[in-house]
Formats: structure tokens, sequence, C-alpha cells
């Protein structure tokens, strides 16, 4: 009663200087203030935690997904590059027919829009034997221009082979599991074998120059790296014969259209030097994978509809408890002459205020988890079932402030349905009783 009052003699000024916006928000911000330090109520408290548990859920899950995509897109760019210009009678072929390196062609793939760089590559299927065991690998060839910042990143032992030199070494880079497997270590010896149908098997020994890890084992056990001039001696090519080049653009978002404005380029090149070329991007190469990672997108959809889906009920809830609390303030405000739009704002207030606490705490919750994860990596995945060893965190102001506002949005305009029940409170059955 002694609020009411207060309200009552206040109004008349409230009418003069202020807006019934600003008088509906002043009475919802003195409304939840808590009275003699009671604690605010159970259906409120509840509503709190609805919404961090919901927001702290949608923060996770984002961030993990964002995290499986940069983490495998990078990864399969360090193994596959952007995109490859191959001869097309050897399209997804480990042994395929070698395109000619030309200078005419290096200036005609340079010549296409989105070119950043491109390096030649050569490679061949073989066996890795060991006195224990026989492993299969695909042996990768590269030169001096090949860009071995990814493999920098991953390497765990030992040093990258040289590649490109002056003199041919015949050092290789293996994965630390095949490494495992083979009983192998930096400095020991491996001998190859490369199978040619209808021909001996060729030898060829080599000296592990490093061991790395990209966490994703599925590549992990099939590449490893050497001297581009060793797998063209194993090919019985010459210096000018290669399997193809690896491209860069300017990123692999731009890799599909590159492709289609270079081979429309090719299309139309009577040059020999082009002459049975074609360019797939690294989406064509790992389409399985990318379509996964693009069912993510479905999973993070249905994630936040769920989480919102609850935050709304508890708060529609909280919301509806509150009004049946206030009925009788509802009434006398109404016998004072306020509508019905601004008592509907009056809860409307209430119930984001509510929102805000909850939202705080729920990104409190949500960031905690993920700097967590990211610092220790405590939470960890079957690599062969989801292609990385631990869970990725990816955490970006920009997808984290649209979450929040579009939560906040989303709550408040849903909110205004269940605030229509203040309408339905009638001053003289509010007022009625003490």
């Amino acid at each position: 009663m002694l609020l009411c009052i207060t309200f009552t003699a206040r109004l008349p000024v409230f009418r003069k200087s202020r807006s019934p916006l600003e008088l509906a928000f002043f009475i919802a911000r003195r409304t939840a203030r808590s009275l003699s330090g009671a604690k605010p109520g159970v259906m409120e408290r509840i509503a709190v935690v609805s919404v961090a548990l919901s927001l702290g859920a949608m923060i996770l899950a984002l961030a993990v997904i964002m995290g499986f995509k940069r983490e495998i897109t990078h990864k399969i760019a360090g193994f596959a590059a952007h995109a490859t210009l191959t001869d097309v009678r050897g399209v997804r072929a480990f042994d395929s027919t070698p395109v000619r390196r030309s200078e005419h062609l290096e200036r005609f793939v340079g010549a296409v829009d989105g070119f950043v760089a491109m390096t030649p590559y050569a490679v061949r299927q073989g066996i890795v034997r060991t006195d224990e065991t026989v492993e299969g690998v695909l042996l990768k060839g590269v030169d001096s221009t090949y860009d071995w910042r990814f493999f920098a990143e991953w390497l765990q032992e030992g040093a990258l082979p040289h590649a490109g030199g002056a003199v041919r070494t015949k050092e290789i880079l293996l994965s630390r599991n095949l490494a495992r497997r083979l009983r192998l270590g930096v400095g020991d010896r491996a001998e190859m074998l490369f199978v040619e149908h209808g021909a001996t098997p060729r030898r060829d020994r080599f000296k592990v120059a490093g061991i790395y890890s990209s966490g994703m084992d599925e590549l992990d056990d099939a590449v490893v790296m050497t001297d581009l001039r060793n797998v063209q001696r194993l090919a019985d090519w010459s210096a000018q014969e290669i399997t193809g080049y690896e491209i860069f653009t300017r990123d692999i978002a731009s890799a599909d259209d590159f492709v289609r404005r270079l081979n429309r380029a090719i299309l139309y090149d009577e040059s020999d030097d082009t002459a049975n070329l074609t360019a797939l991007s690294v989406r064509e190469q790992y389409a399985n994978i990318f379509d996964w990672l693009k069912a993510h997108d479905v999973n993070a959809a249905v994630i936040i509809v769920i989480m919102l889906a609850v935050a709304f009920f508890n708060m529609t809830s909280a919301l509806l408890i509150l009004v049946m609390e206030r009925a009788r303030m509802i009434g006398l405000l109404k016998t004072f002459g306020m509508r019905n739009g601004a008592l509907r704002r009056i809860f409307l207030y209430r119930a984001l205020f509510i929102a805000l606490r909850g939202m705080a705490w729920g990104n409190g919750i949500g960031l905690a988890l993920c700097l967590l994860q990211q610092a220790t990596g405590w939470a960890k995945l079957n690599a062969e079932g989801y292609l990385l060893a631990r869970v990725p965190i990816d955490l970006g102001w920009e997808w984290l402030l649209l979450l929040d506002a579009g939560v906040l949005a989303v709550i408040a305009a849903l909110l205004v349905i269940p605030t229509h029940v203040v309408s339905k409170i009638k001053p003289v059955e509010a007022i009625r009783y003490e």
C-alpha cells in the first residue's frame, strides 16, 4: 500500500514532465528492487537460471561449431591448399598422368582473379616397411616454393625436410601416429616400396627428418612429405613433369569461384600447355568433410531454438506470476488513468531486467567454459570419428554480440504476448479487498 501511495503522489508530476514510457520504466525499476533485503521470488530466480543456462549452452555450442569449421578447414588447406590444378585424366588418382611445367602455364594461372600463390607437387603411392610392420602411405614431393608454415605449426620432433635445395636430400617428414606404429624416430632410416603394374617394385631408403601431428589422424596417417625430385625419380619423370599445382586463393571461401574462373579460362585457351588440365577446389576434393561441417549449422540452429524455447517458457511463467502478485497495483494504476499499453510496458521492463541478469550470468558461464577448454583442452575427441583429437573453440566478438542482441530481441518480442494478461485485470475486482 505504501508503494501505491508513493506512486499516487508522484503520478501528476510524471504526467506533466515525463512520457508514459519513462513512467513505465520508473515503476518497473522501483518494483524490481528488493524490499527489506528480501530475496527475489522462486520463479524469478528460476527464470534467471534458465536464461543463464540457455545462453551459456548456446555460446558453448556455437564456439565449438565455429572451432570445428576453423580448425578443419585450416588443416585441410595445409594438406591440399585451396585448389589443385592437374591433368583431367588423373583427377583424384594418386599415380596420375603428369603435367608439364611451363612459364606460360604459371603466368596463365597467376593472371586469374583471386590468385595468391601456387607451388608444384608430385605424389606417389608407396609402402613403408620396417622389420616389424608395413604401412601404406602417400609420398608427396614439393620444392623450395612450398609454404611450410602449416607443417612448421604441427612439427613435434626434429626438423622440416630440406626440399628444393641445390643438392637433393632423401629426407622425409611423417606423422607421429605413423612413426609410433613403425617404431621410427628422428634420424632413423625407413625403406619404402613403390609397386608398378607389371613392373618390378622400386625400393628406396629415406631418413626421418621430423615428425608432425596435425590432429587429423586420417590425413596424418597417409601423407609423408619429401623433396619433389625424389618422387620424380621414382616415377621416371623429368624435372619438368609434376602431378600438378597447389594453388592458394584469397581465402578458402573464395576457392570455388576461383576454380570456376580458372576452368572457364582453360576451356577457351588454345595453348598446348593448358590442354587436358582441370582445377578442383578443396571443397570438391573433400566434399564429404565439408558436407559434414555444413550439417553442423543445422545442429546449431536446433540448439538455439530449443534453448530459446526453454528460456521463453520460464520467462513467461515468471512474468505471469509477477502480474498476479501486482494485481492490486495494476488495479490502482488503472483507476489513476494509466492505460493498458503503459501497464504492459512496466512488466515487459521487469521481464527484460530478469533476462539481462540471466544473460550476464550466461555470458560468464559460456565464456568461462570456452576459455577453460582453450587453455587446458580437457574435453577430448575420438580423432577417427571427429577428425580432431580435442574439442576446438573459436570465440569471436562479432557473433557473440550478435547472439546476445538476437536472444534479447527474441525474448522481448515473445514476451509481448503474455503481457496482454494485464488488460484482463479489472480495477474493481483487483482493489476490492485489502
